[in-house]
């Protein structure tokens, strides 16, 4: 197993515990959070650069979501990049939806130094503004 995928696992396996400071850790300190885009009515899918923003993401999860569960199916690795494939079953606490997810992807691109550079769900997103607003 790659160091990179290492790091992914570890990840998971912080989430799983709160570990939110030991995730900060490996990433990079420009990490570009949700690159490519992202919902901006739903408070844990925000873009944005930094160690603060990652640190926002997993404030507003745990604001706003009770996982049922979330399962780590596969990751998989090629040149700086892990994805990571999820499911997940949470309840929007707000509005009381249940949020579910199938092979959610997480992309996970890392910098020369190993830190997580690069990061993005790729999720269905209508799945996600429709929880959060409860429709």
């Amino acid at each position: 197993m790659s160091k990179l995928t290492e790091t992914v696992q570890m990840i998971y396996a912080a989430f799983g515990r709160g570990d939110i400071p030991a995730i900060l850790e490996v990433m990079a300190d420009d990490v570009d959070w949700e690159y490519g885009g992202s919902v901006d009515d739903v408070p844990w899918l925000q873009a944005g650069k930094g160690r603060a923003t990652v640190g926002r993401f997993f404030q507003a999860v745990g604001a706003n979501l009770e996982f049922r569960s979330f399962v780590v199916n596969d990751v998989l690795e090629g040149p700086n990049v892990v994805v990571g494939l999820v499911d997940l079953e949470a309840i929007v606490k707000g509005t009381g939806a249940t949020l579910r997810e199938i092979d959610e992807a997480h992309v996970w691109r890392f910098d020369e130094r190993g830190r997580v550079a690069r990061f993005r769900h790729a999720a269905q997103t209508l799945a996600h503004v429709r929880a959060w607003k409860g429709t």
